[in-house]
């Protein structure tokens, strides 16, 4: 019986390759970064409006379930810190066919969120320069973009860092803010008092009932789409043994910090029904406090996040990519690696697709919506192979009398509640109309996805799969 790679050790394909430049500094500041975007900044109005006050249960639910996803996989990444991490684990646990369709569908999910951020920072850009053509921004940000991932390794770790210190310092400055306008009683509009009580006095704690609690989940996984980033980060890390765990551990805090408590306040702030989206909540506690200039720091903080994430989208797609190749299940010419130890086939193709997505997004007018369902149900696709990966990790495990650094707190039963809860959101989005798109577009790719590895992959040999059992 073959056992697992020990951890931290690296597999013969990556020695010459990717070069581990990832500290433990980087590890933690991409995981933080990873949950905050701007769907928290402006996402969260929309699942406010579906649940009311209930969405805090719903992120609480739903982050619980993400925890559960992110300690199978850690356990996996220690046993194998690779640079296709899940797909990887898929294809050693599952077959070729569940580690393509995984891999693919990540790499789709991050190209289609990077479309939809670099669509939105040339938006933001107009608040400054309203007459300069959005294609300028597009372009030039592309180009930064590609700078930072052509480079090596630890560049992307540096940027990502900063950028996540900026997010998270608004965070902090919103809730703080927030708290001292409840203390001082402050009233934003004339006969609403801001209080707590404004979590259940305005139609009770589920206003929308259970129909608008349940159709919230849809809205509120999305938000945590892209943390397993930290997974991919794994293969260039320096001690993987000790920065996954710790970044992954921090998950239940940042969940209670930055959706939690941000939106408790938010809502003790204003009545729930009065968060529409159409002015950020974050603009309207900046006001409060007198900071005239509110919009133009949140429009800096929300191009800062845009930047970030599509910054992360364009690594984690490419190392994931990278990873592919290497089991002959993209193009070879993917794994062809720079001096620096940057998989730079990967980084321009990426490139590629942003320019030609932003082209289809200026030219469709409903194109935005597609790439928002696709990134939806792809997001959750990929829990769910995580989760089947893991359980199957599990059972060889025991087969072999072995055990691991970083178990899985509460298995099996914690790892097959989250399983079933992450099927049950996919169920979820054949019931309500918004959704329904996802769960069609999701079902046709994964199909397209099943023919072409019947045709072109299936048998194909592949270099690495060794690697994962040694």
């Amino acid at each position: 019986m073959n056992t697992p790679q020990a951890a931290g050790s690296v597999p013969p394909h990556e020695v010459q390759a990717l070069k581990r430049g990832l500290t433990l500094r980087h590890i933690l500041f991409i995981a933080l970064g990873s949950a905050i975007g701007t769907g928290l900044f402006y996402g969260s109005a929309s699942a406010i409006q579906l649940a009311g006050p209930s969405v805090l249960l719903a992120y609480l639910i739903g982050g619980a379930a993400v925890f559960m996803v992110m300690r199978a996989m850690g356990e996996m990444a220690l046993a194998h810190p690779v640079s296709g991490s899940f797909s990887e684990y898929a294809t050693r646990y599952l077959g070729r066919g569940a580690g393509f369709i995984t891999g693919w569908t990540f790499a789709l999910e991050m190209a289609f969120v990077a479309i939809a951020d670099v669509t939105a920072f040339a938006t933001y850009m107009k608040l400054w320069f309203p007459t300069t053509p959005a294609w300028i921004w597009i372009s030039s940000l592309i180009l930064v973009i590609l700078g930072i991932n052509l480079a090596k390794v630890k560049a992307f770790g540096e940027s990502e860092f900063w950028m996540t210190l900026i997010k998270v310092a608004a965070i902090i400055a919103m809730i703080v803010g927030g708290i001292l306008l409840l203390i001082f009683g402050a009233q934003f509009n004339v006969g609403q008092d801001s209080s707590v009580t404004n979590l259940w006095d305005e139609g009770g704690f589920f206003p929308n009932g259970i129909t608008g609690f349940l159709a919230c989940f849809t809205v509120v996984m999305f938000a945590f789409g892209g943390i397993e980033t930290v997974g991919i980060a794994a293969g260039e890390a320096e001690n993987p043994r000790v920065s996954i765990p710790k970044a992954i551990n921090t998950l239940p805090v940042r969940i209670l910090l930055f959706y939690i408590l941000t939106l408790t306040v938010i809502m003790s702030l204003y009545p729930w029904h009065q968060i529409s989206g159409e002015a950020s909540p974050f603009v309207q506690i900046f006001e409060g406090l007198g900071i005239g200039a509110a919009a133009h720091i949140l429009n800096f903080v929300v191009i800062t996040a845009a930047v970030s994430a599509m910054n992360a989208d364009f690594y984690a797609a490419g190392r994931m990519l990278y990873g592919l190749a290497h089991r002959g299940m993209a193009p070879a010419s993917f794994t062809k690696v720079a001096k620096n130890g940057t998989p730079f086939m990967t980084v321009v193709c990426m490139g590629v697709v942003m320019v030609i997505g932003v082209f289809v997004n200026i030219l469709f007018e409903n194109a935005f919506l597609i790439v928002a369902a696709i990134a939806t149900f792809a997001t959750v696709m990929v829990w769910v192979m995580i989760l089947l990966s893991h359980i199957a990790f599990k059972k060889e495990m025991k087969r072999a009398g072995a055990s691991t650094e970083f178990a899985v707190p509460a298995w099996p039963a914690a790892s097959y509640l989250a399983l079933a809860f992450m099927i049950f959101v996919i169920v979820l989005f054949a019931f309500y109309k918004d959704t329904q798109l996802a769960l069609i577009a999701g079902v046709i790719w994964c199909i397209f996805l099943a023919v072409i590895y019947a045709v072109a992959v299936r048998g194909k040999s592949e270099s690495t799969n060794a690697d994962l059992k040694q």
